[in-house]
């Protein structure tokens, strides 16, 4: 994951999302509401996404997880495994 440290990486594994910003925090919201089956976007996540993302912003956003959503539903059906081009390293 470009831009992220192991830090940030196992905060994301293990749900704590209050280690980032508020704008990252409703971001990371966003992405969980999109991978659900059905997609649901409440009227309260919308609203606080637009606390912080312009509309064309959001619809950015959102058709960059719709693909990799897509890829990765892909990737299953074909059993692509990872090329494992991240891995966390032990602490020394």
């Amino acid at each position: 994951m470009y831009g992220l440290t192991d830090d940030e990486i196992a905060a994301l594994l293990n749900g704590e999302f209050e280690k980032f910003s508020a704008h990252e925090q409703a971001l990371l919201r966003l992405a969980d509401a999109l991978v659900g089956a059905p997609v649901n976007v409440s009227d309260e996540l919308y609203a606080d996404l637009r606390k912080h993302f312009s509309e064309e912003q959001l619809i950015e956003l959102a058709a960059d997880a719709a693909q990799e959503n897509f890829r990765a539903r892909w990737n299953r059906v074909f059993d692509v495994g990872s090329d494992f081009l991240y891995c966390t390293l032990p602490p020394k």
